[in-house]
């Protein structure tokens, strides 16, 4: 499930700062890239707040990268 900022889906997600020494808390993992569902970037400042508010999905990709 891709999460919601603003009132928009947010799609196209990276994640970055994954360390697999760091599992299972990926203390360290962010989200570096996405967009919005109509093709706008999100920007570093609504990034770090996804990054605060779903960190659900941060921790599913962060373990999927590592698979």
């Amino acid at each position: 499930m891709m999460p919601i900022l603003n009132g928009k889906k947010v799609v196209d997600l990276e994640v970055g700062g994954v360390d697999s020494g760091d599992y299972p808390d990926f203390s360290d993992a962010y989200f570096s890239g996405g967009c919005y569902e109509d093709g706008i970037p999100l920007t570093d400042d609504e990034l770090n707040k996804l990054t605060d508010l779903a960190g659900d999905v941060l921790w599913e990709m962060a373990f999927d990268s590592l698979i």
